[in-house]
């Protein structure tokens, strides 16, 4: 009884098996326009080999349903295909729900494509994204299924008029990174369920229309980098589910709406580098994470409780005309970047920027901003960019900056700060621009400066800075630009770092002697100034020897003699010292080439100067000789 119940459960289990392998398997229409798919495409570079998997379904890129017997989607992205004859014969696929063409190099898509594909009803993910389309945008008649379209990153050109009308199911459209014109497109399928629209670097022009606000589903509506002119719809605020509104880089103008602070939904709103004027509204950043209104023309102060919502992460309103103080109640601790560079802000720099830990990015630059940096800064453990530079700043620098371990850019040039540098600036390991130009420091430059192997940029110009260059300096391999001018450096110039590149500044200080020999090894170095000092003797003949230098500024110095050739795209400033020039400096290109029009000028005036000369000789001479010789036979004087 045991062994006949066994048999009989492994008889089921085979007929089961048996049953599921009959219903896996593609019916012979879809597999034969599978085949007749695979050998359209023999010979690209579509990974498919029919011998070793005979079962589409396994293919890379297809999908089937669960029970492998129909296809459902088509990947052949990024498979380098510049044809799309193929196009058609997936449209026979009945079944099909998805298809990705994208990160080929398609020029069109086929008009049968157009007609067949738009009758499955069940097709609801079209992918033409990063191809070479040019030319109108096609009419989609049919594909009432349809739900994603993406066109973006092509060439397509021209007016969109009733080409998307007929998408009435559709709910993300992504035409960005086109050469659209004219206005932008309201039909765009009649049952308004469409929840994205991104338009983006295209030419469109005209308003941003009202019937955008038919569209209460949407939420991500990305128009940047158009020719859009106008003013945001008043009625922008009805859209409940907007998350994400992008308006960036057009022509618009007016006023921000107060209606987009009702938006409970709204994360992001960026409308910078328009021309919006006017106040900033209250409440703006009530539920938003992002706002930029950088480069608009926005007056008045900012709005006192702009920086206090809890969940407000980053804030831009960089290159306006705004005026007053930083509210400093309540800055928000999820704040992560606030930019307010030039604008016309006054006053203190707040200290309620304490204990802001996630804060990375501080511009304040290009400002009023007066009286000492605030040592709370320096409990901004997160920060990576700090730039305070071109304000009325006075005072010492605070060594609690020391304390920015993340730091990677410190800007605080032109100024009004006074005291030394702090050694507690060497501690910032990460930091790669260091600028504290066009103040009033005073005292040595740190030798410890050398701790920071990061750093590819020093500016310490227009200063009172004294002492020598310290020789730590060298061991700084990845600086690529030294400033230094216009302090009262003096002493020794040590060898310097040999990967500089942009830039060496020595001018403006006490240096006196000869040029030193340790700059020989700059080989990269493309300005070299070491102007108003007290520098004698010669210049150097290894100078020439600097094949990537473009300018020599040595000017006001106590050098003489005569100056070396260099190369002739060098912009050589020399004057202020007792020196000659070379008679020998080498000719440029287009002084060599004048040089050989001379000599050929020289040559062939030469040449038909004896020509002639030879001629008159001939002629002349010749003539006289045999009237000599004529009367000759005659004279007895005669002589040949």
């Amino acid at each position: 009884m045991f062994w006949y119940r066994k048999s009989l459960l492994f008889s089921l289990l085979c007929l089961f098996v048996c049953s599921t392998m009959v219903l896996s398997q593609l019916s012979s229409t879809q597999n034969d326009t599978m085949v007749s798919l695979y050998e359209s495409l023999k010979g690209s570079s579509v990974p498919w080999d029919i011998n070793k998997q005979p079962n589409p379904c396994s293919w890379k890129g297809i999908s089937c349903n669960s029970t492998s017997s129909s296809i459902t989607g088509i990947s052949v992205s990024e498979f380098s295909l510049s044809s799309s004859d193929f196009l058609p014969i997936v449209c026979k696929l009945d079944s099909l729900q998805m298809l990705d063409v994208s990160n080929n190099r398609f020029a069109s898509i086929p008009v049968e494509f157009i007609r067949d594909c738009g009758k499955i009803d069940g097709l609801k993910r079209l992918d033409f994204s990063k191809n070479r389309l040019v030319g109108k945008l096609p009419k989609f008649d049919g594909f009432v299924g349809l739900e994603f379209l993406d066109l973006s990153y092509n060439s397509l050109s021209g007016n969109i008029s009733l080409e998307l009308e007929g998408l009435v199911g559709l709910k993300r459209l992504n035409l960005s990174f086109n050469d659209f014109t004219g206005s932008l497109p309201t039909q765009l399928g009649n049952s308004k369920v469409l929840e994205e629209l991104q338009v983006s670097m295209n030419r469109f022009d005209g308003i941003i229309p009202e019937g955008i606000i038919d569209y209460r589903n949407v939420r991500l509506l990305v128009l940047s980098q158009n020719n859009l002119a106008g003013s945001i719809p008043d009625k922008i605020g009805e859209l409940s589910k907007l998350e994400v509104l992008i308006l960036s880089s057009n022509k618009l103008t007016g006023e921000i709406p107060k209606s987009l602070s009702n938006i409970t939904t709204l994360l992001r709103f960026a409308a910078d580098q328009n021309q919006f004027f006017g106040l900033i509204p209250s409440d703006i950043t009530k539920f938003l994470k992002i706002l930029d209104l950088s480069y608009n023309l926005l007056d008045g102060s900012i709005p006192s409780d702009i920086l206090s919502p809890q969940n407000l992460q980053a804030v831009d309103l960089s290159n306006n005309r705004l005026k007053g103080s930083i509210s400093t109640t309540n800055m928000s601790r999820s704040l992560i970047s606030l930019r307010l560079g030039s604008n016309q802000l006054d006053g203190k720099i707040p200290a309620s920027f304490e204990g802001l830990k996630n804060l990375m990015y501080l511009e304040l630059d290009s400002n009023n901003f007066t009286e000492s940096i605030p040592v709370e800064l320096g409990s901004c453990q997160s920060l990576a960019l700090l730039d305070l530079s071109q304000n009325g700043l006075t005072g010492a620098l605070p060594g609690e900056l020391g304390n920015l371990k993340s730091l990677q850019v410190l800007k605080l040039q032109s100024n009004r700060l006074t005291g030394e540098i702090p050694d507690e600036i060497t501690q910032l390991l990460n930091l790669s621009t260091l600028d504290f130009s066009w103040n009033s420091l005073i005292g040595s430059i740190p030798p410890s400066i050398s701790r920071l192997r990061k750093l590819t940029s020093i500016n310490l110009q227009g200063n009172h800075l004294s002492g020598s260059v310290p020789d730590s300096l060298a061991n700084m391999t990845t600086l690529m630009e030294l400033q230094l001018g216009k302090n009262q450096l003096s002493g020794y110039i040590p060898k310097m770092p040999p990967n500089l590149q942009i830039a060496l500044n020595l001018s403006s200080n006490l240096f006196k002697g000869p040029i030193p020999k340790n700059l020989d090894e700059l080989s990269w170095l493309e300005v070299l100034d070491l102007s108003n000092n007290n520098f004698s003797g010669e210049i150097p003949e290894f100078l020439t020897r600097l094949k990537s230098l473009t300018r020599l500024i040595l000017t006001n110095n106590s050098l003489s003699g005569v100056i070396p050739n260099f190369a002739s795209f060098v912009n050589l400033e020399t004057s202020g010292n007792k020196i000659t020039k070379s008679n020998t400096s080498p000719a440029s290109e287009d002084e060599e080439g004048s040089l050989v029009e001379v000599n050929m000028k020289v040559f062939m005036g030469a040449f038909l100067f004896f020509f002639f000369y030879f001629i008159f000789w001939f002629v002349f001479l010749g003539s006289k000789r045999r009237n000599l010789y004529l009367r000759g036979k005659n004279s007895r004087f005669f002589r040949i």
